[in-house]
């Protein structure tokens, strides 16, 4: 098995429980200072995480040029945007189809990625994504209630554009990433990995806190009181981070965000066995096609 499929899997996992960990401060924090936490709170794993690597590999500090900080810079900028653009979505009292198109930033990292990287895609890989893309509608139509039908009607609506915003900044975000990774020409992905997450967290913490400030200065203070729920969030967030990174230097980022699509399995899996909540047999029809999607992804990668 390829290094980068195990990362992954365990990324989707934390993340799957960063976001769990994440709604419990929705009461205690604002949503900016709820986002602003996932940065702030994983810089600390991202900084013991480089110097580990620095020590085992016996690596001296990389060297790099203008174009990985642009790279860091822009990808950072994106995926705050992400969060902003799905702020903005969250506030609309329709947007259960924005939400749902949302989630389509794999293809959207396949088209940058070809346009800014040139990856390629195998033909398999090209199907696993529309039958993953496929699946995402199928199990949004189930989760919202809406219906094929009502996810059709919805899709000229504002909040749906927004939705479409969102994927197109977080794919953005992930290609850069990629690039800023790559373009440090380093021998050690556990090197090139670890140095781009510190760089880019460091720039993400002085550019949220710069709108946090501007916006809810009040919240910066909340954000420092309610540490300890916090800092939970920032370790399972942190230690996601180190596996996403590492998966997009070595490996198309396409491959790695198609496979990353088992979080919703892994969510799906505890609304059965934990939450024990029903599900309709359009949800089942859903996970069914992300399953085979994310089967071929294994297959072809």
């Amino acid at each position: 098995m390829e290094l980068w499929i195990p990362l992954t899997i365990a990324a989707a996992f934390l993340q799957n429980i960063r976001s769990a960990l994440q709604k419990h401060l929705r009461g205690k924090l604002s949503t900016l200072g709820a986002a602003y936490v996932r940065f702030l709170y994983a810089w600390p794993i991202a900084l013991i995480y480089f110097l580990s690597v620095i020590v085992i590999e016996r690596q001296p500090l990389p060297g790099f040029a203008i174009d990985f900080l642009l790279y860091a810079l822009f990808g950072g900028i994106c995926q705050i945007m992400f969060t902003v653009f799905l702020l903005w979505l969250f506030s609309f009292h329709n947007f259960a189809v924005g939400t749902t198109i949302s989630k389509l930033e794999t293809v959207m990292v396949a088209v940058f990625g070809l346009l800014l990287l040139g990856d390629q895609l195998t033909p398999a890989v090209v199907v696993a994504i529309a039958m993953s893309t496929l699946g995402l509608v199928v199990l949004g139509a189930g989760q919202t209630n809406l219906g094929c039908t009502g996810l059709i009607k919805g899709l000229w609506r504002l909040p749906t554009l927004i939705g479409l915003a969102c994927a197109a900044w977080l794919g953005m975000s992930v290609v850069l990433f990629r690039a800023a990774s790559l373009s440090l020409g380093l021998d050690s992905f556990l090197l090139s990995s670890s140095f781009t997450l510190l760089i880019v967290l460091i720039l993400q913490i002085a550019l949220m806190g710069l709108i946090i400030g501007l916006r809810e200065p009040g919240q910066l203070r909340l954000v420092v009181r309610h540490w300890r729920p916090a800092s939970l969030v920032g370790i399972s967030g942190g230690l996601a981070s180190v596996g996403w990174f590492s998966a997009f230097t070595l490996q198309n980022a396409t491959y790695v965000r198609a496979l990353g699509q088992i979080e919703l399995i892994f969510t799906f899996v505890a609304t059965l066995l934990f939450f024990r909540e029903k599900v309709s047999r359009t949800e089942i029809a859903g996970i069914a096609l992300i399953t085979a999607a994310i089967v071929i992804v294994l297959l072809a990668g």
